[in-house]
């Protein structure tokens, strides 16, 4: 497991240097705010390394604010959506419902938030460049106990890489980024977590 856990980081260092040149400039916490406020969809490719160490990989899809969908690829029977204020994990093949979450309960909602301001007071415990890229982990102040997310950006233009989030109990789940299609239509119907429940209810 720990060999898995090494090439899964070496895989997310070495894209993140042959996506930038080593010059790149710290990035302010206003100038992170302001792309992720316009960011207001787009639809990529991701790897997902999991707490085990274990890789998956799908398509994901996010729509600000509230809402982001993860399709895994086969064999992985998982997806993914925040939508109407909830987190659902669904298992495709199982006869039971989603597990649900409150999307303010969890550590994207700072990314999904309607307005990011990552220079709230108590937001950012951390805010450093390597001369590559940017990281900063931040946390909701009034939930400290949900956990954090370290987002990794890199410069000219900012794009946003990857994410490390680190859940009430420690577990770290990280997603890497590929590039980003903005110009994307993203029906509404793709996050609605209750007609998505109903479909694959009648599917079994």
């Amino acid at each position: 497991m720990k060999r898995r856990i090494f090439m899964a980081s070496a895989m997310a260092a070495s894209f993140v240097l042959n996506a930038v040149p080593a010059s790149a400039e710290k990035l302010s916490l206003n100038a992170i705010s302001s792309y992720l406020n316009g960011l207001s969809k787009a639809k990529g490719q991701f790897t997902q390394v999991n707490p085990d160490g274990s890789l998956s990989k799908g398509t994901f899809y996010i729509k600000r604010p509230g809402k982001m969908r993860f399709e895994y690829d086969a064999p992985n029977p998982s997806l993914v959506v925040a939508g109407s204020g909830v987190v659902a994990i669904y298992d495709k093949k199982s006869n039971t419902g989603p597990q649900e979450f409150p999307l303010s309960k969890t550590p994207l909602s700072i990314i999904l938030a309607k307005q990011v301001n990552l220079g709230a007071s108590g937001m950012v415990s951390k805010h450093s460049s390597d001369g590559v890229s940017t990281k900063v982990t931040a946390h909701d102040p009034k939930r400290p106990e949900i956990g954090n997310i370290q987002m990794v950006f890199t410069d000219s233009p900012t794009e946003l890489r990857q994410w490390v989030v680190t859940d009430q109990s420690g577990k770290q789940t990280t997603v890497i980024l590929g590039k980003l299609d903005k110009n994307v239509n993203l029906p509404l119907s793709l996050f609605n977590v209750h007609d998505i429940t109903e479909k694959l209810k009648r599917k079994r």
